[in-house]
């Protein structure tokens, strides 16, 4: 992680130098000034993480710069110095915003103590603040549901790559659930303590991907009015999710290839470059391979980032899952929607399995929630997805009890993908997810010709 930085405000030089040194030896960055104007003038072209700041000065006094700091960088923490005599002011300055003061003569142990506690006090809340911004995207932390081979496949390659520092490449339908994959991959991995962020590519203005990315320095550009970090180093020592990756501007791929290559980044104006230790994620929707052939995309930039490569498969090739995730949104939209919904008809379950998903799980949950809106009754019913039952398909409805539905649906399905793959047993076998040996069984089962 970067180190913090702490700006010194005294007009002794003794003690400036005795708190620079004490600091400096622990691990801070120091930045020092005389006087609250130099302090502000400081503060105006550097971000720093705490003011450690004497409550008397020749042009003012720390209550000044403490209004002006918490005015201008409210997330800036303020220690301050005072003689006995001013213990009064020093509590007044607690109540406007100060974490802490301590009296001169100090003892270096208890100046550490203190700023070590104020800079925990400021991470864990602006851990919360993250945390509360996650939670309130609702649908973030949703468990990654399905028992399907297809499905298996994928976790069991998310638990033999998340422990490594090697770039992963996920790619799949709109859907599919891309992000809930890269999340996993963070919860199994060594960064779990630290932050995961998730970035959508495509939804930066192209004006300000590098800026966003990277961060920029007071003045780079018109509206820089301060120092601004980049989500970047906002992930450093965590994750970053660079969903649709493709859009990035291909004069920002270079910069991309770099972080990745070189473990730095350049903020938009910077001169020198900073460190960070960032494990990142990318998916897309699309082919990169095509991107690349058609000069969308950097090639050595495809290589990077595809070190490792998830193709989560689309809901219609995992169709049993379907159930357990309908089972799952009602539980979840019966919290939300205060209902109390027990389940499916019977027949309304096979429809739904038959259903082509081309929208994937994004699609059936939000098909769910619509039917918890509408269903007044304790089971969702056909006339409760509107929507679905008059598409193209809606005549395919099974009548009859569960397990006939079900046997009628595995019947179709098994055919379809036979022809679809032109007869290949082999190949069928592996698009059902199934050994050969299973699909010979279910096949004779069924009473499908073993010839066909």
């Amino acid at each position: 992680m970067n180190a913090k930085t702490i700006l010194i405000v005294d007009d002794e030089a003794s003690v400036r130098l005795s708190l620079e040194k004490a600091l400096s030896k622990v691990g801070f960055l120091t930045k020092s000034a005389v006087s609250g104007n130099e302090a502000l003038h400081i503060l105006e072209h550097k971000s720093v993480d705490l003011v450690l700041s004497d409550l008397k000065m020749p042009d003012g006094d720390g209550l000044e710069l403490l209004r002006e700091v918490k005015k201008s960088s409210p997330k800036t923490e303020v220690i301050l110095l005072t003689g006995y005599g001013t213990i009064e002011k020093a509590v007044e300055a607690m109540k406007e915003g100060a974490y802490d003061f301590i009296t001169k003569p100090f003892k270096k142990a208890l100046i550490l103590s203190t700023v070590e506690r104020a800079i925990d006090h400021q991470n864990l809340a602006s851990e919360n603040r993250y945390l509360k911004a996650q939670l309130g995207k609702g649908k973030a932390y949703d468990t990654i549901i399905g028992r399907s081979q297809a499905l298996n496949d994928v976790m069991s390659m998310v638990e033999r790559v998340a422990p490594l520092t090697s770039t992963v490449l996920i790619t799949g339908e709109s859907g599919t659930g891309k992000e809930l994959i890269a999340r996993a991959l963070h919860r199994k991995s060594h960064r779990v303590d630290h932050r995961f962020v998730p970035i959508n590519c495509a939804a930066i203005p192209e004006n300000l991907v590098e800026s966003e990315l990277f961060g920029h320095v007071k003045g780079s550009f018109t509206g820089a009015m301060r120092d601004k970090s980049g989500l970047f180093k906002v992930a450093d020592g965590g994750t970053i999710f660079l969903d649709e990756i493709v859009s990035v501007p291909l004069n920002l791929q270079v910069k991309l290839l770099r972080a990745i290559e070189q473990k730095e980044i350049l903020a938009v104006g910077s001169t020198g470059p900073e460190i960070v230790d960032v494990r990142i994620i990318a998916a897309t929707n699309k082919n990169l391979g095509n991107e690349v052939d058609a000069g969308n995309f950097r090639e050595d930039l495809y290589y990077r980032l595809n070190v490792v490569g998830i193709m989560i498969p689309p809901l219609k090739e995992r169709v049993e899952d379907i159930p357990d995730l309908i089972t799952h949104y009602i539980n979840v939209y019966n919290v939300q929607l205060n209902k109390q919904v027990m389940g499916v008809d019977d027949n309304v379950l096979a429809f739904l399995m038959n259903y082509e998903w081309k929208g994937n799980v994004r699609e059936l949950e939000n098909s769910v929630e619509r039917a918890m809106i509408l269903c007044d009754a304790d089971r969702l019913s056909i006339s409760h997805f509107p929507h679905i039952s008059s598409a193209k398909n809606s005549d395919k409805i099974w009548q009859g009890d569960l397990k006939a539905s079900v046997r009628q649906f595995e019947h179709d399905t098994i055919i379809r993908t036979l022809e679809m793959s032109e007869h290949d047993k082999p190949k069928a076998a592996k698009i059902l997810g199934l050994s050969l040996s299973s699909l010979y069984r279910k096949m004779t089962e069924l009473g499908i010709d073993l010839k066909t």
